[in-house]
């Protein structure tokens, strides 16, 4: 084929997908052995293949290709890479819609292998123990309830059973369990525990505050600024600004947490969540803290 687009980098592929020219039965999709020489040829008839097929065909290219691997998911990352390394190619050409295309149709062929690899690698509970099947995978609040009484953190208890109730309501549905209760009650009603147990928390953190106070009265602080900037100026305290070796406050989370929460409010007047306070005090949670530009940096202020 000729090479009008020439790739610039190359990745190297473990399994290649050309057939000898006498086994071939799709000319369109089939890259043949005759033109592969070595991983640099082979990574050019993809690219050359993938920038002239017509758009509709180019999902059907991608899942002929991943019949002929072993491991389909790592050659469509390979395929993913080698995409990525040569945007040049499909700027300079004006192909950058077939090249965010290509990207979408990778993705979504890697989920879709995911969930099957999952459903042959992941033991499957007992009949008695699955509320619902559909074609894509199983349902099971006994196999849930284990996975977030392993969690914790109660936002990603409530983010977890909230994705399951969502799949479960826009799955269409095979096979009911009529001997047990609805998939999405049980969720919905986990989450409604777990939420009343966030609530509880809050109140008895502020009785013990109350109690603390010996009767000295008091009322809590707006803040003005975003929660998560003055909730990181007590994280710089206790994790990275330190006096004799020792952390300026020293505590556990749940202690620092529970200072913040009945010390101030947002600046509409409302309680803080302790679980969310909790979590942009956790180390790994960088995300929740605030971006470097956006952050009251403690240090520089001593």
């Amino acid at each position: 084929m000729n090479n009008q687009y020439q790739i610039k980098r190359i990745v190297e592929f473990t399994e290649y997908t050309a057939v000898a020219k006498e086994q071939s039965e799709n000319t369109l999709f089939d890259i043949l052995v005759e033109d592969v020489k070595d991983n640099n040829t082979y990574c050019q008839e993809l690219i050359n293949r993938i920038l002239k097929l017509p758009y509709a065909k180019l999902p059907d290219f991608f899942s002929h290709h991943c019949d002929f691997v072993e491991d389909p998911i790592k050659w469509l990352n390979k395929f993913e890479k080698l995409i990525s390394e040569n945007e040049g190619i499909f700027h300079s050409s004006s192909n950058d819609g077939r090249m965010m295309k290509c990207y979408t149709i990778i993705e979504s062929k890697r989920k879709e292998l995911e969930i099957l690899r999952n459903r042959h690698t992941n033991q499957k509970p007992p009949m008695q123990y699955i509320n619902a099947e559909c074609e894509e995978r199983y349902f099971s609040f006994r196999e849930v309830k284990s996975k977030v009484n392993a969690m914790a953190d109660y936002t990603d208890k409530i983010m977890f059973l909230t994705n399951e109730r969502f799949d479960y309501e826009q799955a269409s549905i095979d096979f009911i369990n009529p001997k047990l209760p609805d998939y999405s009650d049980q969720c919905q009603k986990e989450i409604d525990q777990i939420q009343h147990l966030i609530r509880l928390t809050d109140e008895f953190s502020k009785e013990q505050m109350q109690k603390n106070t010996n009767g000295f009265p008091f009322n809590k602080l707006k803040i003005n600024c975003n929660i998560n900037q003055l909730v990181d100026i007590f994280y710089q305290l206790h994790r990275e600004v330190f006096v004799d070796g020792k952390p300026i406050i020293d505590g556990n989370i749940n202690d620092i947490a529970s200072v913040i929460v009945n010390s101030f409010t947002d600046r509409d007047g409302r309680d803080l969540s302790p679980e969310s306070v909790k979590t942009m005090l956790t180390p790994s949670k960088t995300d929740k803290r605030p971006k470097p530009h956006k952050r009251i940096d403690i240090d520089k202020l001593l």
